[in-house]
């Protein structure tokens, strides 16, 4: 009977031991199936590229170029779009002389599926600068319009130049700011006599002196 009962006692406890190990692993597989369930995979970027640059050329010329520290493309079944976290930077060209840079500390590009639809838009102390003319523009928020070629934004803008210094809302401008204008403009000035601008970004050579 002694025996007997001693047997029972080691079978209870292999028993438990064996129930606990059962247990652990179960709520271990619970817990990692937890933590895979909260993962939205959707919410993951499909590409990432690093340190981006692209170049566009126009019969052997430089035409454009972008220059992006991240980027972070998304898709699902109506709409991609491409996020540049860290900044961004894009240089147009005239028959390869620099013309405008577009700076801004964030950018967008979106496509919809169904309609191919696209926009540009770029954020956050965004300063257009056109450096043959000498222009400067400082707005938050603009929109680039790739197929119709024109750049916008119906923001708080203010724009410098030789002529003077201009401020207002909204802004309208072919895609290099060659023929940019102020929609509603106020408390602007202009200069009586053009300052003298001088691109130094693509001068080569020593300045000539004026005869």
């Amino acid at each position: 009977m002694g025996r007997m009962s001693y047997i029972s006692k080691a079978a209870a406890i292999r028993f438990l031991i064996v129930a606990a190990f059962a247990f652990i692993a179960a709520s271990s597989c619970t817990k990692k199936a937890e933590v895979v369930s909260d993962i939205d995979l959707l919410s993951m970027p499909k590409q990432v590229a690093d340190s981006m640059i692209v170049n566009q050329t126009t019969n052997g010329k430089m035409s454009m170029r972008m220059v992006a520290p991240r980027m972070e493309k998304y898709e699902n079944d109506s709409i991609s779009y491409e996020l540049f976290p860290s900044g961004f930077d894009i240089y147009s060209y005239d028959g390869g002389v620099l013309e405008t840079q577009v700076h801004a500390l964030q950018a967008k590009h979106t496509v919809v599926a169904k309609t191919s639809e696209e926009e540009w838009a770029v954020f956050g102390n965004v300063v257009i600068t056109n450096f043959l003319k000498g222009e400067q523009m400082f707005t938050d928020t603009l929109y680039w319009d790739r197929f119709k070629q024109k750049i916008y934004t119906h923001c708080f803008v203010k724009m410098s130049s030789p002529m003077g210094y201009m401020q207002g809302y909204g802004l309208e401008s072919d895609e290099n700011a060659r023929n940019a204008r102020i929609l509603a403009p106020f408390d602007s000035f202009g200069r009586l006599e053009e300052l003298e601008y001088i691109d130094t970004v693509n001068f080569i050579g020593p300045l000539l002196k004026k005869q």
